[in-house]
Order: C-alpha cells, then structure tokens, then sequence
C-alpha cells in the first residue's frame, strides 16, 4: 500500500513538472521562435558522425627504441634516421616530456654497463638538444643490464651475440600533452 502511494506521487510530480515546462515554453515565444527556425532548416544531432569525440583526438605516447648494437655510445645512421622521423612527431611538437631508458649488455661488471647505458642516454639527449629539444624536457635513466630484451647467454653458457646488441640500446618515450581543452582545473 505504502510502497503504490509512493508510486503515484512519483509520477504526480513527474506530470506537474511536465505541465510547468509547458506553461513556461507557451509563455516564451521567442524561445520556440528560435527552436523552430532551427529545426526547420536543418535537425542537428549531439552525436554528429562528422565530429571526432575529443578523446579520439589525444596523442600516444611515442615509443622509439635507438640501438647500439656494436657497443659503445656512438649514434649509428640508423638511429640518427629514427630520431630524425621523432622530432618531427606530434608529440614531440606539442612539448611531452622525455624519458630515455639506457641499457646495457651483461658483458663486463655491474658498474661498466650501469656506465655504458648512461652514456648511450646522454648520446641520444645530446643529439635531441643538438637539434632544437629543450634539455628541460628531457629525463635520462641508466639502467645497465637490468632489463634485458633477450638472453644474453645461450643456454650452454656461452655468449649470445645476437641478444646482447639487441640489449645495448636506449628506450625512448616522448609523453603525449593534453590539449589546453581537456585539461582538468586545479583548486
């Protein structure tokens, strides 16, 4: 009984809401004026199929790994050519931060290749200055042989040539910005 007597309220003030929306648009001519113009010249949806929502519009961030597959921290063609298509990505243009990961083979101590990935960082920031990236942007990790992509020994124990110049590398990640629009008010 109590649970209908709801019922019959809720829906009582639904339709005097309804009817005071009525009264109130009969009143405001100028406002229907308006809304019929509109639609008779044209029905415009919220959900227009030519409009890109602004979440479809948002960059990735961009992931570039620059090798050094013959050891040392010399920037080889290949990878001059790859940071030469990254400067000119959009993330790039739109100031996302950088991060470079160096890294390293097994081969040596622990503090030579922590050492060797370091340098082969700050090869690859030196060369991203060198062409117009603000240092500011930039963030350099050494992690020597920590994260290797493949094994750098055989499972005879013997050295995996192949693994360890694929190891010997520098994992780049320029962060996408969001645009001024999509930016969430701080205070």
């Amino acid at each position: 009984m109590i649970r209908s007597t709801i019922t019959v309220t809720a829906l009582l003030l639904a339709l005097a809401s309804c009817q005071d929306q009525q009264s109130v648009d009969e009143n405001d001519n100028s406002v229907s004026a308006d809304v019929e113009a509109t639609s008779s010249e044209e029905s415009v949806s919220i959900l227009r199929p030519d409009v890109v929502p602004p979440a479809e519009l948002r960059l990735t961030p961009l992931e570039l790994r620059i090798g050094f597959p013959d050891g040392g921290a010399q920037l080889s063609a290949a990878a001059v050519e790859s940071l030469q298509e990254a400067i000119q990505s959009p993330q790039i243009s739109q100031g996302g931060a950088i991060v470079l990961r160096g890294h390293s083979d097994a081969a040596g101590s622990d503090r030579v290749n922590l050492d060797a990935s370091l340098e082969r960082a700050e090869a690859v920031k030196a060369w991203l200055i060198e062409n117009g990236v603000d240092a500011d942007r930039i963030s350099v990790i050494a992690f020597g042989e920590q994260n290797p992509i493949e094994p750098n020994a055989l499972p005879d124990g013997s050295a995996n040539d192949g693994g360890r110049a694929v190891n010997r590398r520098v994992d780049m990640t320029v962060l996408a910005t969001l645009p001024e629009s999509d930016t969430v008010p701080t205070g």
